[in-house]
């Protein structure tokens, strides 16, 4: 495997940019580590995945190519492979599921090649995928089972370790093929480097892999926000690359994954997707046991869905009390509304959305339920806004997160 990510190397030296590893002092101080970040999310395509896609299409042979190839994506890998073979001058076809990210699907389509959507995971439209292989005589381009995959994610840990000498290095990790790479580069020039994985909780293959010590399959739906890890399984070829190289995981769950994307998005001014904001997920669950060590946090991909971002914006506002949703009981009648307004204006919050309702049932006739958001400062202030709404005689609510 050394030997092939070298080699992959070469041929993709044209293709992609390395991305140079990022200090952030931010990180620094709430680790207490020395940081840095591997931000493929800056790559073409928006993700890692060029690296491999490019690298199997450069092996196939001519009549290979002129059949053309075939793919399943839940969205990074199609974007990568219908951009690989559009500049090879290859026919692709990329299956991705239904429940596929409608900005993935329309960018995939944006690269010249054909998107047919099949199954409601990736594992179904993986199985799509092959049977359209079989009929047509095209070549199955795997996401992350495949050797010549893997070696092409592998020369991102190439490009780590021409950099820095890290003591740990942190991977998101959905079918198994961008980890198994980085271990096997790292192996060679790192060799001292704990390469974590970093799962969803929604699917976490990669802890039954490691409990099973064979690769494994969920055996349940997937369900995560980070549609790059849901794949419901790892890869066989990763899991042998990996095997005694990559030795624990982490799981973090789909607040968590939000928060990730939200520190990313406000302190370091970088854009993650779900799967891309999953290592620093992981490295906030482990911060005690990486103080002081130099710690790589691979951001493995920025094509988030705007409306997966602007939820996880709302419940990151929500928790940091910078947003607040309130409940408040009126009397209907002219002006109450008003006075309402004007006293959460006098607080010093400003109204970002006002939902005005005298039909519910739970509301007595005479009545109203306004529902408010506002932008607030923090805790503190939301405590403010409620004190003044009981001093004011007001009858309200909180409505719970979700």
């Amino acid at each position: 495997m050394p030997q092939q990510i070298e080699e992959a190397r070469r041929r993709l030296a044209d293709i992609i940019k390395p991305t140079p590893l990022i200090r952030s002092t931010t990180l620094d101080r709430i680790l207490d580590a020395h940081v840095f970040i591997k931000p493929e999310n800056l790559q073409k395509t928006g993700s890692f995945k060029i690296r491999g896609a490019y690298n199997r299409l450069a092996t196939l042979t001519e009549e290979q190519k002129s059949r053309g190839v075939v793919a399943a994506s839940a969205g990074n890998h199609g974007q990568a492979l219908a951009y690989a073979a559009t500049r090879a001058s290859v026919t692709a076809t990329i299956v991705m599921p239904t429940t596929a990210a409608i900005s993935k699907i329309d960018a995939t389509r944006s690269y010249g090649q054909a998107v047919v959507l099949e199954g409601v995971d990736y594992q179904e439209a993986r199985a799509a995928a092959s049977k359209m292989c079989a009929e047509c005589g095209a070549t199955f381009i795997d996401a992350y089972d495949d050797a010549y995959v893997i070696a092409g994610q592998g020369t991102v840990g190439l490009e780590i370790a021409d950099e820095v000498a890290p003591d740990v290095v942190i991977v998101p990790v959905g079918g198994g093929g961008l980890i198994a790479g980085i271990a096997a580069a790292l192996a060679e020039r790192a060799s001292k480097a704990e390469v974590i994985g970093v799962e969803a909780a929604g699917s976490p293959q990669l802890s039954a892999s490691l409990a099973a010590d064979a690769p494994a399959s969920i055996g349940r739906p997937v369900d995560t926000i980070a549609d790059g890890l849901a794949t419901g399984r790892i890869g066989a070829i990763p899991f042998e690359v990996m095997r005694g190289r990559v030795k624990r995981s982490v799981t973090v769950d789909d607040f968590e994954i939000g928060e990730a994307v939200l520190l990313m998005l406000e302190r370091l001014k970088l854009l993650a997707e779900g799967a891309g904001a999953a290592a620093l997920a992981g490295a906030l669950k482990l911060k005690e046991e990486l103080k002081g060590k130099i710690v790589v946090l691979v951001v493995s991909g920025g094509n988030i869905d705007t409306n997966v971002l602007d939820r996880i914006i709302g419940h990151g506002l929500v928790k940091l009390g910078r947003l607040f949703r309130v409940a408040v009981d009126l009397r209907d009648r002219p002006g109450e509304l008003g006075k309402l307004v004007s006293m959460v204006a006098a607080t010093g919050a400003n109204v970002r959305a006002i939902d005005h309702d005298r039909t519910r049932r739970d509301v007595a006739i005479g009545g109203a339920r306004v529902m408010l958001e506002l932008e607030t400062r923090g805790p503190e202030h939301i405590e403010a806004i409620r004190d003044q709404l009981k001093r004011h005689g007001y009858t309200f609510e909180v409505p719970a997160l979700g």
